[in-house]
């Protein structure tokens, strides 16, 4: 599953990208998208081409195998097979350039060469757990041999006696409750959250005029009563051209038209456009007043000449 990634503008001048072929340094970009939240992928190029070039029919899996060559070779990824004899890649920079909040588990064993043994789920912090802070009093002093401070002496006035007076802070970490992971915490900004106000209206009512409603007054009209698939396919007409916010007069005058030439219900957003956007009639072109022929004059003045 592709991920949302960070690209930094440093990378188009990287010494190390400039050092492979075009063709390799946009697979690298790729594998940002694909690799888990630890920087793991399978190292198999027909998936790795099938993923980032299938538009792409002329860079197939052969060529994939020569730029995942080239980026092994310019360091910027690492090959290895895991215990199950299967092969890895891991992106090198990923824990340096890639911030994941919350990230979680890795399917893919780790870089034995960059992360050894260990695990980087076992690195990462546990959300909810809680943390202490060590106090450090105002104005201690660091002791390099201990590693700790050491607290400051208040300096009084002849008479007084020297006390030191420290002023512990605590700080908690509230504890949180972290539920199962579903996997990276990572939020498109440019994609509408869930249930969001742009949400379609519900596509069986437009105001107070239902599909049901219109359907009904088509039936009222007909001489006899059309078949239930003929209303069936009718109604969800009706209901798809409400959803879409257009006037129950405009469909009605389009189911008007429908009935009227007896057209089926497929035809009915036809109809409907064809009843909102008619032409309409041209105005009669305008003419001039000029004088009456000599002949006409008593026609045209009613003898009062």
């Amino acid at each position: 599953m592709a991920r949302i990634r960070t690209i930094k503008p440093e990378a188009f001048i990287s010494e190390s990208l400039a050092a492979v072929s075009v063709h390799a340094e946009r697979t690298f970009f790729g594998l940002l998208t694909q690799a888990d939240d630890h920087g793991r992928f399978r190292d198999q190029a027909a998936v790795i081409a099938g993923a980032l070039w299938s538009l792409r029919p002329e860079h197939g899996p052969l060529e994939v195998e020569d730029d995942l060559t080239q980026l092994d070779s310019a360091g910027l990824i690492c090959r290895y097979e895991g215990d199950d004899g299967k092969r890895y890649l891991h992106i090198v920079t990923w824990a340096r350039h890639q911030k994941i909040n919350r990230p979680s588990g890795s399917r893919c064993p780790a870089c034995p060469r960059h992360q050894g043994s260990r695990s980087d789920e076992a690195a990462s912090p546990v959300h909810g757990a809680l943390h202490e802070q060590a106090v450090s009093p105002h104005g201690g002093r660091p002791d390099a041999s201990r590693g700790c401070s050491e607290p400051s002496v208040n300096r009084k006035t002849a008479g007084q006696s020297n006390f030191s007076e420290p002023s512990p802070q605590r700080w908690e970490t509230a504890v949180r409750t972290q539920g199962p992971d579903l996997g990276p915490r990572i939020l498109d900004l440019g994609s509408p959250p869930v249930g969001s106000a742009s949400a379609p209206t519900p596509p069986a009512v437009s105001g107070s005029i239902s599909a049901k409603d219109l359907v009904a007054e088509h039936v009222a009209a007909c001489q006899h009563r059309p078949p239930s698939d003929v209303l069936g396919r009718l109604g969800k007409v009706v209901s798809k051209l409400l959803g879409e916010g257009l006037s129950p007069d405009h469909i009605r005058a389009g189911m008007d038209r429908m009935r009227t030439k007896g057209l089926s219900a497929g035809l009915l957003p036809s109809l409907v456009d064809e009843a909102m956007n008619a032409p309409r009639a041209a105005a009669a072109p305008h003419r001039a007043w000029t004088n009456p022929a000599p002949a006409d004059v008593e026609a045209a003045y009613g003898g009062q000449l």
